[in-house]
């Protein structure tokens, strides 16, 4: 059965005994949140180099972390659950660079498997746990740590560490790489036929909650973080123009934190169903990914293709049934 769309609260609360509570990793292997201080030998690759790819930056999603910078000016923010029920972003590039963004956080092997569909992308992040580290290095992707290219981060005055690490943009790229790099298989187009209308909707994890509500004067879904307006650094709102909310496979991985909590492992691989929201309606859609190299394909119920409106993609990824 379909999941209904009126006056929802979708709950992503996502093997709570085994996530939340969480179990230590096999071998021991802890991460603090902070990431390894090991050096990387990577340099960030330079425009052109193979073809110009995105940007991905890990962002940190915790209330010390708001209000965000530079998330605005992303394509697509992904939305994955971590340790202890908690949520991080990934703000991905290609149209435009913001002078900065942040607060940078660590990395997770989620991430390599999301990222595969952009070709080569460059990954900006705080570090990652010492048994990751060989993983992210053997990854199609360009790994850019303070401890790689310590001119394109900065440390913020208003914060307190690990809350305080931001990505200055233009130190990596001279130029955003285009719409061409947008590999991601969305299709924007004049809404499909159906759907229901929408005021809100939420998702919740174990330790984090998003709502997404209609502004008919925006045109837009303004966002909320654990029922607090989401803004950035300059008080201007989060409001994608589309919001998917992505049923997937979300596993305990062999990873996990200081304090024994288990890393979930986000399956972005596969098919399954969504709901979409854009121009106040919702529609259930099916997706599908077929390898990780491919793009993600949305259709609506009757197989037709799923269109996003212009405009900026949040992906919310929840736990399917």
């Amino acid at each position: 059965m379909r999941r209904g769309t009126a006056a929802r609260a979708l709950s992503a609360v996502l093997m709570a005994a085994g996530l939340a509570a969480g179990c230590t990793a096999s071998g021991g292997s802890t991460d603090d949140g902070r990431g390894s201080t090991a050096p990387s030998s990577r340099d960030p690759r330079p425009n052109g180099a193979d073809g110009p790819s995105v940007l991905a930056v890990k962002i940190d999603n915790v209330p010390a972390a708001r209000p965000h910078t530079g998330v605005d000016a992303a394509d697509v923010v992904y939305v994955e659950q971590v340790e202890g029920g908690l949520s991080r972003l990934m703000a991905v590039y290609a149209t435009r660079l913001p002078e900065s963004v942040g607060p940078v956080r660590s990395a997770r092997e989620s991430d390599l498997e999301l990222l595969r569909q952009f070709g080569r992308p460059v990954l900006a992040f705080s570090g990652a746990q010492s048994r990751l580290l060989p993983l992210i290095d053997r990854a199609p992707l360009e790994g850019v740590t303070p401890e790689s290219s310590s001119g394109a981060f900065r440390r913020g005055t208003d914060r307190s560490a690990p809350h305080d690490l931001y990505l200055r943009p233009e130190r990596l790229m001279d130029d955003p790489p285009g719409r061409a790099a947008l590999t991601t298989g969305f299709r924007f187009g004049p809404p499909p036929a159906g759907g229901e209308p929408e005021d809100a909707l939420t998702v919740r994890y174990p330790a984090a909650r998003f709502t997404f509500t209609w502004s008919d004067a925006d045109g837009r879904w303004p966002v909320s973080l654990d029922g607090v307006p989401a803004t950035t650094t300059e008080g201007d709102r989060l409001a994608p123009a589309t919001v998917v909310v992505q049923y997937v496979t979300v596993r305990p991985s062999d990873y996990g934190d200081f304090l024994g909590n288990n890393t979930p492992y986000t399956e972005t691989v596969g098919s399954g169903e969504a709901t979409v929201l854009r121009d106040g309606r919702a529609y259930e859609a099916n997706w599908s990914r077929p390898t990780a190299e491919d793009g993600t394909s949305f259709t609506t119920e009757d197989g037709e293709r799923m269109d996003f409106a212009r405009g900026q993609v949040w992906v919310v990824y929840a736990q399917a049934a």
